[in-house]
């Protein structure tokens, strides 16, 4: 599907002079016809079929899908940036190739709000997950950065319910 991009590598506009930069990759196919397919595989995505967009967070970075354009955050530098990006082309690709065997979901994820995962969590701010508090873990557990894993008190017989109502919400 994907055969060349023209790459742009940039400090992100809400962050001049960045440490961390923003890499562009300018399609000269449509895309779009494949965010369905995509948005059926990657189960931490949100697709928006209206704008046709698909904003996906892997475990180090964020993702925006586009008809012309793929948009990864968080690179060290151009070679990161072609890494990363090569790395999605390939996603793309072997999605596009798959396709016959996708179930297509033009459905709309949302991730959760970080208060509806703070009410779930134990709320005890002991700090065995390396955060402060639980609000500062429900935070980064919505964004991908922590996993339910992190939080011991979860793994307790008194909060399986809490671990189980996030497990529903948080992917």
């Amino acid at each position: 599907m994907i055969e060349h991009y023209d790459l742009e590598v940039l400090s992100p506009p809400c962050e001049p002079g960045a440490e961390r930069l923003t890499a562009i990759a300018r399609l000269s196919v449509d895309i779009s016809e494949l965010l369905p397919y995509l948005n059926a595989t990657l189960s931490e995505a949100s697709y928006f079929p209206e704008a046709k967009a698909l904003i996906w967070k892997d475990e180090y970075r964020s993702v925006a899908f586009h008809p012309y354009e793929i948009a990864v955050s968080d690179v060290d530098d151009r070679d990161d940036a072609v890494e990363a990006l090569d790395d999605l082309i390939d996603l793309v690709n072997r999605t596009w190739e798959r396709r016959a065997e996708i179930v297509p979901s033009i459905t709309t994820r949302r991730r959760p709000t970080p208060m509806a995962v703070y009410q779930l969590l134990p709320g005890i701010d002991c700090k065995e997950c390396g955060e402060p508090t639980c609000w500062n873990f429900a935070l980064k557990l919505v964004t991908g950065q922590k996993r339910t894993a992190d939080c011991p008190e979860l793994s307790e017989p008194r909060f399986a319910a809490n671990l189980a109502g996030l497990l529903e919400i948080v992917v």
